[in-house]
């Protein structure tokens, strides 16, 4: 993937709002092309499952609520979630086509084998915007996180919690994502260029489809291999490995576990950060990126040019297609020490979520009440 960072661009994405960029109060008046459609419309929304938590709690609602402030509660979103199943989501992108919505919001399950049927919607003359995932086929845009850098900020964390004194001799674990999925090589690669020389890799695992319990059979086939005591720090690309990777740590009776990354920032994981189970995962906006998406999709289907230019002002590239228009949203890595600072101050988890009695002690000691 190509990558164009512009920071202005970032900062505004993560306001939620572009209202302060200037460009959400643009109308056809002031020099967007003419609507080709008005609030009427409808927003296919495609997400690839619901093993992470994210889809149903975060990205559906948000997406569906934004589609409507920006409408006047006109506009509507059609959702079907393929719940991991490359055929069935297929199944689902073409009853969207058969229906005529208006534009697809696409998460794909296997970014290459969707690219069939996003030539169909682009024959059938609906676009289709690629979210979160790069999907392959004449995708109109795409807007997700900056994944390399969320590789370089896990790598660089593991580094850090290893200690000053790590060498190239002290041995990890690499539990990278599913091999389906575009962005678990990006977040290998960022990884790569921060713990390449740096430490010896012993083990390393494309993990299919995600699963935690596929992550935990893969450690515990390298904790065989490398012995329990000699495995100085694991990387893990989401939050349901590194909660399998830890509890195939503790069957082996590991007690002082080594630094866990992740990603998601998912309950469970603040709980064991919290905890001091798992090091740390990286925490993505998921109200900046959901919101950006809707307001990329509704401007795409009223002909809001400037509005859907000034959304995609980065450029990527997938196996298929070069210079896709695009919006990379910035991340965080989320510790013990930032915790009220990230995921509570946004409304992601109430304190009271994340302390439950088991926590509690844990939260007293980071002031988290």
């Amino acid at each position: 993937m190509r990558r164009r960072i512009a920071i202005s661009v970032a900062a505004c994405s993560l306001a939620l709002s572009l209202a302060g960029c200037g460009v959400l109060g643009a109308t056809s008046d002031g020099g967007d092309a003419a609507p080709t459609k008005g609030n009427d419309l409808t927003v296919g929304l495609l997400l690839p499952e619901k093993a992470n938590t994210r889809y149903e709690k975060f990205d559906y609602p948000i997406i569906r609520d934004k589609v409507a402030s920006l409408t006047e509660d006109r506009g509507k979103v059609e959702y079907a979630n393929a719940e991991q199943n490359a055929a069935k989501q297929a199944q689902q992108m073409q009853q969207m086509i058969d229906a005529r919505v208006d534009v697809i919001l696409l998460d794909a399950v296997d970014a290459h084998a969707i690219a069939a049927s996003v030539q169909k919607a682009k024959d059938a003359g609906i676009p289709v915007i690629a979210y979160d995932r790069l999907a392959e086929g004449p995708i109109d845009a795409y807007i997700s996180f900056d994944n390399e850098l969320v590789g370089e900020v896990q790598g660089r964390s593991l580094l850090e919690a290893m200690g000053p004194d790590v060498d190239t001799s002290d041995k990890i674990v690499m539990m990278n994502g599913s091999p389906t999925d575009p962005n678990a090589k990006q977040f290998k690669q960022g990884a790569l260029s921060e713990l390449n020389g740096r430490v010896t890799i012993a083990s390393s695992f494309d993990t299919k489809d995600w699963k935690p319990e596929n992550a935990q059979a893969n450690m515990a086939e390298a904790i065989k291999v490398i012995g329990a005591g000699n495995i100085a720090g694991v990387y893990s690309a989401n939050d349901g490995m590194a909660g399998g990777v830890i509890k195939a740590l503790e069957a082996a009776g590991v007690t002082k576990l080594p630094p866990v990354t992740g990603q998601d920032a998912e309950l469970a994981a603040v709980q064991r950060i919290v905890g001091g189970e798992q090091y740390m995962s990286v925490y993505k906006s998921y109200p900046a990126e959901a919101e950006a998406a809707a307001e990329m999709a509704v401007a795409k289907v009223q002909g809001k040019d400037i509005q859907f230019d000034a959304l995609t002002r980065d450029r990527v590239d997938s196996p298929t297609n070069k210079g896709i228009p695009a919006q990379l949203v910035s991340v965080v890595a989320l510790t013990r020490e930032n915790i009220k600072q990230t995921v509570v101050s946004d409304g992601i988890y109430k304190i009271s979520e994340i302390c439950t009695a088991a926590y509690a002690e844990a939260c007293a000691e980071l002031g988290l009440k």
